[in-house]
């Protein structure tokens, strides 16, 4: 895959922001909790955690039944889209809560409600979306919000080589309905500045209409468009504790 760490950071830089690269192995706790040390000693602060990363391993795009794909293969997905996330928002919390305030936002999809590439991917994103319901009722008093991301197809370098490899792929997607990377991180940006969005955590919400929402475009203009009708439509609502135990 074209890219690096320091790309990443030139771009940053070129833009106006100030990029720190870090190399983190998602399955390495005491990793994760460097990071979050590093910036809670570099920045004295903690606004925002975006958990997106997750491990795809090539059997994860295989049109084959679960019962075939390599067992070490697919729990990298739940290990990397799940557990990681939760350590990683443990860590934030930590340092979230005694401020009174931030952001955790979690990537998750369509996939939550409707079959794609396989069961252990879709399991991820499903548990991802609970998991940030019941973040956001312990944190319902503390200032800090957990909200969940339902991003369509994104034109990552890794997903614009399945759609050239993986059957059936080139069919079901087009420029139409996919975003660049930045789409996603410009509806977060959006949502971190907005001074109401503690009213959203709770929630799971479809990024294209929150970019309508708060006036998002991707790159050139471009409106992405929601898959609501056609994918399936969220569960969890803000502040939606009707099966909470009280």
């Amino acid at each position: 895959m074209p890219g690096s760490l320091e790309e990443t950071v030139a771009e940053v830089n070129a833009r106006g922001g100030r990029g720190v690269a870090l190399a983190l192995d998602l399955l390495d706790d005491a990793q994760i909790r460097t990071v979050f040390e590093q910036v809670a000693r570099d920045e004295g602060r903690l606004d925002l955690l975006v958990n997106n990363a997750m491990a795809i391993p090539e059997s994860m795009t295989q049109r084959t039944g679960f019962w075939d794909k390599p067992l070490d293969e697919e729990w990298q997905i739940w290990n990397t889209g799940l557990r990681a996330a939760y350590v990683a928002a443990w860590h934030a919390a930590r340092i979230m809560v005694p401020q009174g305030s931030g952001l955790i936002a979690a990537l998750s999809g369509y996939v939550g409600v409707t079959y794609t590439y396989d069961v252990v991917f879709g399991t991820t994103k499903t548990a991802t979306d609970r998991m940030m319901r019941d973040m956001a009722h312990e944190l319902r008093d503390t200032g800090v919000s957990a909200i969940s991301l339902w991003q369509g197809f994104t034109y990552t370098e890794r997903a614009t080589e399945n759609l050239k490899s993986v059957p059936g792929m080139a069919n079901q997607l087009n420029s139409a309905v996919g975003s660049s990377p930045e789409f996603p991180g410009r509806v977060i940006a959006a949502l971190a500045m907005d001074p109401a969005s503690r009213s959203k955590s709770g929630g799971t919400f479809i990024n294209a209409e929150l970019a309508a929402e708060y006036g998002v475009t991707d790159r050139n203009g471009r409106t992405i468009p929601s898959l609501r009708e056609s994918r399936g439509a969220p569960l969890w609502r803000p502040g939606d504790t009707s099966w909470s135990n009280r």
